[in-house]
């Protein structure tokens, strides 16, 4: 039955707030842009379709929870903030002001915040009030949304089932989903990466696709569909009450592009080796899962039950969030969320622990200029996701011999919860067009009307290793504003050193939630309580207190050479070696900068190429030439038995500043092309 809707005294202000959503009048006519349920139709499994109806995450509970919040499911997935995604009030309030603007348009919402009710039916008034939380409706991002989800694309090495549901379906999906766009098994079989021999408990299937990074395209790459992709690349709206002509994410406006700048990075090529940052007992890692859900050892049953395996997905979900999760906490019990003192403060303890390893940050000075080098060392942007009110910026605080401030660039005031404007600020910045405008009403430019908004005015978000701007843009996620070489996922931000400054103290700091947001959120708001309460979480809850990412403190008068970064993949070997591509040294007149392979084809000759452009051209054997420009040969050497080898590196005086890229390439007859090669080095010299 449904549930009645429980006060909330909230800093001194009576809202009526569901068990599941904030009260208010069902989704109706009325909305600046006369959108209908067509217009938000997506393929896939339509709300009606299944069979079994999608459980509550509770039922999984008996048998995946509570017995070890370390490698349990349950509980870490209880706490993440996609099995909170229906109860988050930032979402409520964005969703207030979504159906104000476009009718029906929390449909869309819904698919992904909600998949339960709206597999159900449930979610429609599309304002979520049918939703019920005693059948699951607000578990979010469910147990078994991800756990019957169907590989779109049938493959031989999933379920026999999936060939017929995938034939079944009136709306087949595209290949390349997104925007909900998911294929829910209509049976209660109960999918995962993991053979279960004699298992009798439940119906299983074991599938691959749950381990591909495709599953998390599926709410991961948004997309409005609204909106149609113009010859010129501009996005225009289409006719209304119909559904968008190709359902392909890649054809409307792209709201989201996390799983596409994966798609488009190293990390969806080959394993990365990331130094153990990611992974957990992975030490290389590539999909999606393998950086949020980190591998561990234990079992994800009681025991008794469950195989102990050295392969655990950790069901963490980590992201960046740093408060929401919190605030869920206090607007729902306790006995409804599942959620802790405990599983919330650890939970949050991940997600500021990703962001720390997220990024690395170099400072050295060039002609006498502080350099703030911030290097992704994530697959996708940085940040990225959901861009409305989220970024990320670089503090630098100059100080004297003393430790006394002398200026600082980047304050954030965390009373008033203003940041200056004299610094970078990380950030995607979307708008109204002048179409758009004209339709409802409301002035072009920057906005956060989200559900209208189909102009990109600014991104300069650092993209993943393995960037290239065409691909970007082909993909929907372009540089807007900012300028990044091919190849380069590290961003350089300069700042003028002030007279008397001896030490610069150096911070990357990232907040879900800004001021100017959370106002609009309250403020546009004329269906409901959700954008006050939301602001007033914000407000009780430290502002969303920016998270430090990294810190670094330079001596100004001592200042290092900025370290080479590695770039690129390398080309295996033909007896099955992985050459690496290192130094030793530093990149200056007298510094003795020498190249070091590792791991090459033993005895070849190799060959140190170096260029002024980084590039990407296919080699016979499957790699990559990854240098360009004027390049030039500085040296070459035999391997050694083990393959290994070094190559000095002449730097000429009066260099520095000058980015030079380096890669080697050694014989290997036997691989197509006979040719090997290292990943590549960028790197800048020096005095």
């Amino acid at each position: 039955m449904h549930r009645s809707l429980p006060l909330l005294l909230l800093s001194g202000l009576v809202i009526a707030i569901g068990a599941h959503a904030v009260s208010g009048p069902p989704a109706a006519a009325g909305g600046l842009l006369a959108t209908t349920l067509e217009d938000f139709r997506q393929p896939g499994t339509q709300a009606g379709d299944a069979i079994d109806p999608l459980m509550s995450g509770q039922a999984c509970a008996g048998c995946h929870g509570h017995f070890n919040e370390r490698t349990e499911p349950y509980r870490r997935w209880q706490a993440s903030m996609m099995a909170q995604a229906s109860r988050d009030p930032i979402f409520h309030a964005a969703l207030a002001i979504a159906e104000q603007d476009a009718d029906f348009a929390g449909d869309f919402c819904w698919r992904c915040h909600s998949p339960n009710g709206w597999v159900a039916g449930r979610a429609l008034p599309t304002d979520g009030s049918a939703l019920d939380e005693v059948q699951g409706d607000f578990d979010g991002v469910s147990c078994q949304m991800c756990h019957r989800m169907v590989d779109p694309v049938f493959s031989a090495e999933n379920p026999p089932e999936d060939q017929g549901i995938l034939a079944g379906l009136a709306h087949p999906p595209v290949h390349e989903v997104g925007g909900g766009q998911y294929v829910i098994d209509p049976e209660d079989r109960r999918r995962g990466p993991f053979d279960l021999p004699n298992f009798f408990l439940h119906e299983w299937r074991q599938s691959q696709f749950h381990r591909d990074a495709l599953l998390c395209a599926t709410c991961h790459d948004v997309s409005n569909p609204v909106f149609e992709l113009q010859p010129d690349g501009t996005y225009a709206l289409g006719n209304l009450n119909q559904a968008h002509p190709t359902a392909d994410k890649h054809d409307q406006f792209p709201i989201e592009r996390t799983y596409s700048e994966w798609k488009a990075s190293d990390y969806a090529l080959a394993p990365v080796e990331t130094d153990g940052r990611f992974g957990g007992l992975k030490p290389q890692v590539s999909s999606c899962q393998d950086c949020h859900m980190p591998d561990t050892k234990g079992t994800a049953c009681i025991p008794g039950l469950g195989e102990i395996r050295n392969d655990l997905p950790q069901h963490d979900l980590n992201g960046a969030n740093s408060w929401v999760l919190a605030a869920v906490r206090r607007l729902y019990p306790d006995g409804e969320t599942g959620l802790t003192d405990q599983l919330v403060n650890h939970a949050i303890a991940r997600n500021k622990s990703m962001l720390r390893r997220a990024a690395d940050l170099e400072t050295f000075l060039r002609d006498g200029e502080l350099v703030v080098r911030v290097i992704n060392q994530t697959g996708h942007k940085l940040p990225t996701g959901y861009g409305e009110g989220r970024r990320m910026w670089i503090n630098v605080r100059f100080l004297d011999g003393q430790g006394d401030l002398i200026a600082e660039r980047g304050a954030y005031d965390g009373g008033s919860a203003t940041l200056t404007s004299d610094t970078r600020v990380y950030q995607v910045k979307h708008g109204i067009g002048a179409n758009v405008a004209a339709a409802t009403g409301l002035p072009t430019g920057p906005s956060f009307h989200f559900v209208l908004n189909n102009v990109i005015e600014a991104d300069n978000r650092i993209p993943p290793r393995g960037f290239a701007a065409s691909v970007f843009e082909d993909l929907g996620a372009p540089v807007v504003g900012h300028s990044y070489p091919d190849e380069h996922f590290w961003d350089d931000a300069t700042f003028e050193v002030p007279a008397g400054s001896a030490t610069a103290v150096v911070s990357l700091l990232h907040q879900t939630t800004t001021r100017e947001y959370i106002e609009f959120l309250r403020n546009e708001n004329t269906t409901n309580g959700a954008g006050q309460v939301a602001y007033d979480l914000w407000a009780g809850l430290g502002k969303s207190e920016p998270v430090p990412m990294g810190v670094r403190e330079l001596d100004l008068k001592a200042a290092p050479c900025p370290n080479p970064i590695a770039y690129g993949l390398a080309v295996r070997a033909s007896g099955g070696e992985v050459p690496v591509l290192t130094w030793t040294g530093e990149p200056s007149p007298g510094g003795g900068f020498t190249l070091q392979v590792r791991g090459g084809k033993p005895g070849a000759l190799a060959t140190a190429y170096a260029g002024d452009l980084a590039v990407r051209q296919p080699l016979a054997n499957g790699g990559f030439v990854l240098v360009g420009g004027t390049v030039t040969q500085p040296g070459t050497t035999y391997l050694d038995a083990q393959g290994d080898g070094s190559i000095p590196i002449s730097v000429a005086a009066g260099s520095g500043g000058v980015a030079r890229y380096y890669q080697v390439r050694f014989q290997d007859l036997p691989v197509p092309g006979g040719e090997g090669a290292t990943p590549a080095l960028f790197v800048e010299l020096c005095e």
